[in-house]
């Protein structure tokens, strides 16, 4: 019979509060991600609370963090998102340019879609607190 794996993730956030996750069984390394992804929204969710969004980059990094944290997602949703959330026009060359900015610094995947391109956000180990 096969050993089940067991891995324990612990993390306590600003406030002192701690949490503590188990997983056992088939356990891959997406999964570990995707519950420490998780558990970093929950630290920094006071913190984004708390963000004064004054530039363009601000906000758009806002809502991939805010509403795209582990989807895939286009320029063009993304710019429907910024339009509804912040009230103003934005064209989508801009939207573009940031999103692109963002893929060279490796803060994003960018993968070439049907007819645009498509993003998902990275977490790197290196921000795992």
């Amino acid at each position: 019979m096969p050993r089940s794996k067991k891995v324990k993730i612990q993390i306590e956030d600003n406030d002192g509060s701690r949490y503590s996750i188990t997983l056992e069984g088939n356990v891959s390394k997406d999964k570990v991600m995707k519950i420490v992804e998780l558990m970093q929204l929950i630290d920094n969710e006071q913190e984004e609370k708390e963000i004064n969004l004054h530039s363009t980059g601000d906000k758009i990094w806002h809502l991939i963090e805010e509403y795209y944290p582990f989807n895939d997602f286009t320029s063009s949703k993304l710019l429907e998102m910024y339009e509804d959330t912040y009230n103003e026009s934005i064209k989508l060359s801009v939207i573009s340019t940031y999103l692109s900015r963002f893929s060279k610094r490796g803060m994003l995947t960018r993968i070439r879609g049907k007819n645009e391109w498509i993003y998902k956000r990275l977490i790197k180990p290196s921000q795992v607190g």
